[in-house]
């Protein structure tokens, strides 16, 4: 009998442990986790389960690597913050996989990403035909994001974090050099300094860093 009240506490105990852990990992949907947090919280799932089925072993024991996975986490999160070059690295950055209605079986191919799995999407966003899309991108999350030619111009962000999206440039038929041409004809030199850039009806629109904002 004292087996079972040693597993009725330690499974309690676990269950509120593991629910502040989640919490202090910031709030993610589950369709937008990223590869890191899919690692993570499987790595937490076996870690749990020896938990609670290694009754021979203290439970702090056992709940130790879990605390190390919370701090690889938090300092990923912090360095992502700060890096768009760390976040598209670890995550990768969006793919096109259909514009103006055409299928990109390249992009497909690289990213082992089949017609049934666009259509099946498709349908889940009620999108009858290829040919009314003007932007599908393919989401690190494996989410298929659908833009219609319908819909008002895509927008583009030129700049985040600081850092250049030379692939959206190439959506607006552009290059670095007019952006930063564009940029120091309105004053802007540092592109470090820029926290937000995009393109927006002929104009270019800008959002400095605030103060103290530190790559945030």
């Amino acid at each position: 009998m004292e087996i079972y009240w040693e597993l009725l506490l330690r499974t309690i105990f676990l269950y509120i442990f593991i629910l502040i852990v989640f919490r202090l990992m910031g709030k993610r949907e589950v369709g937008e986790l990223s590869i890191m947090d899919l690692v993570v919280f499987v790595l937490i799932a076996e870690c749990v389960a020896f938990a609670i089925e290694d009754v021979d072993k203290p439970v702090f024991q056992n709940v130790f690597p879990i605390v190390i996975l919370l701090a690889i986490q938090y300092l990923n999160s912090l360095i992502t913050l700060k890096s768009k070059k760390v976040r598209d690295l670890i995550d990768g950055d969006p793919s096109v996989i259909v514009h103006n209605g055409v299928i990109n079986q390249e992009e497909m191919r690289k990213q082992r990403y089949n017609l049934d799995d666009l259509f099946q999407q498709m349908r889940e966003e009620r999108i009858p035909s290829v040919q009314q899309i003007a932007y599908a991108f393919l989401e690190p999350s494996g989410k298929l994001s659908i833009f219609l030619k319908s819909d008002d111009p895509l927008i583009f962000p030129l700049i985040v974090d600081g850092y250049i999206v030379e692939n959206h440039l190439n959506y607006i038929q552009q290059d670095k050099d007019w952006l930063l041409q564009q940029l120091a004809e309105k004053g802007y030199n540092d592109i470090e300094q820029i926290f937000y850039c995009c393109y927006e009806n002929n104009e270019l629109h800008v959002q400095l860093r605030s103060s103290g904002n530190n790559g945030l």
